[in-house]
């Protein structure tokens, strides 16, 4: 009898044991991820050093109880947990967590922080057997939205297979990561990084767009600590610029930045998009420093023939309108879209930047008033030349006032999302000078 309650009381005291490491690594987790609840931003660039410090402390104790349960699945999970929360790559909680697997199949935990340690390693094909292992074991959050992560980074397994193809089955997982659970906002995040590439893998759906932006401010209103992620910052400043919504998008980089000292990234764009409005105002001004009399040549020349096909009562707008368009000046031209009129004008310069998402030019029309036209999806090598007569039909106005830090820009601009729908010289441009847009938003822990 008295072995029976030996028994007992060993089972007991590695239960007690195993539960005290236990709080000890969900504790070092909550400290990683709730940081900024017991400290300020301005200690952003401690954060890492502080997880690895506390890091390093609760490893200590693990390893203080390694010899009694060095084949335990748990403890090594623990182990493994511990280690992972590091950043980078780690090969002893790679191996601690292949051991847990391998002694207990049905650790989901132990699936799924193995799949985090294979993506630290670059390996997504592993990564990706561990996430779809563990959802054989059981349907979960962590997962869902891991696997739709990964579904985005890894190559089409076909030729033939589509780009969006793999884009709609990571929505569809992060769809259901939140349907798990409605209250994580990691699992908005992820849903809101998924539809941005939808966005811009499936010919910019202007719903997608605003399907990935309420996501993320799902995100933000339901969780402190998404609130505060950095990645989601960045994210969305990079939507919004391509949006051209250029007063989010510099305050999104600069909170990024803030948030993530470390990370260079956000900064950069900052400074790109800045240098951008700095370039775009000077020009504007200056009516891109082409010479007053050469001008006065070149806008001898605008006239209705210019339109070239604008002209045919057969002309299919964009807006899909069948009928001739009316040249129009700028100062004529409405926000938003103006159909059944053409912006006619000289090109006057044209803007190479830093990591554009739109190839920019100026031109100015008959009254001598100089635009700035943002044209996206345009082919490698494609692009107006000063001199150029360019027709915009339909043209779309966006009025833009900027205030960020001590800088202000106040300016008018006509959005073409295709330099398809552009007349240069009178004629239409190839197919050839179309690609879609590709930019860089991927956060950089995914």
């Amino acid at each position: 009898m008295a072995e029976v309650d030996n028994d007992v009381e060993q089972k007991t005291t590695n239960k007690d044991d195993l539960q005290v490491l236990k709080e000890l690594v969900d504790g070092l987790y909550h400290y990683r991820d709730h940081y900024f609840e017991t400290h300020t931003v301005e200690d952003a660039s401690k954060k890492q050093n502080d997880v690895l410090e506390e890091m390093n402390k609760t490893l200590k104790r693990l390893e203080e109880k390694e010899e009694f349960y060095k084949n335990n699945a748990q403890y090594l999970l623990l182990r493994g947990r511990c280690l992972n929360i590091a950043a980078k790559f780690s090969q002893a909680a790679e191996d601690s967590l292949s051991r847990a697997v391998k002694l207990e199949p049905g650790l989901v935990e132990g699936w799924n922080t193995l799949g985090e340690q294979y993506w630290k390693k670059g390996d997504l094909v592993a990564a990706k057997t561990c996430f779809t292992g563990a959802l054989q074991q059981r349907k979960n959050k962590v997962s869902l939205r891991n696997l739709s992560m990964v579904l985005r980074q890894l190559p089409p397994e076909e030729k033939t297979e589509e780009q969006s193809k793999p884009v709609l089955k990571s929505v569809d997982l992060a769809r259901q990561a939140v349907q798990l659970d409605v209250a994580d906002g990691m699992s908005w995040y992820i849903l809101g990084n998924a539809y941005i590439s939808l966005f811009f893998t499936s010919g910019q759906n202007p719903q997608m767009s605003q399907q990935a932006l309420s996501a993320y401010s799902q995100a933000e209103k339901i969780d402190k600590v998404s609130a505060l992620n950095a990645d989601l910052h960045f994210n969305r400043a990079t939507l919004f610029q391509y949006e051209e919504m250029f007063s989010s998008a510099l305050a999104g980089y600069s909170r990024a930045a803030a948030l993530d000292p470390g990370w260079d990234e956000p900064l950069e764009r900052e400074r790109q998009l800045l240098d951008y409005l700095d370039h775009i105002m000077n020009l504007i001004e200056n009516k891109g420093k082409v010479k007053a009399r050469r001008l006065r040549n070149m806008l001898s020349s605008l006239s209705v023939s210019a339109l070239g096909p604008c002209a045919s009562p057969q002309f299919h707008s964009p807006t899909g309108r069948i009928g001739s368009l009316e040249p129009c000046c700028f100062n004529s031209l409405t926000h938003g879209c103006n159909i059944g009129v053409a912006a006619l004008g000289k090109v006057v310069f044209s803007l190479a930047t830093e990591g554009r998402m739109a190839f920019t030019f100026g031109m100015v029309d008959s009254e001598e008033t100089c635009c700035v036209v943002m044209v996206y999806n345009i082919a490698d090598g494609w692009g107006v030349l000063i001199g150029d007569t360019v027709v915009i039909p339909d043209p779309h106005i966006k009025r833009h006032s900027i205030t960020h830090n001590d800088k202000s820009y106040d300016f008018r601009s006509i959005r073409v999302d295709s330099p398809l729908l552009l007349i240069v010289n009178g004629k239409r441009q190839a197919m050839q000078s179309q690609t879609a847009a590709s930019v860089s938003y991927k956060p950089h822990t995914e």
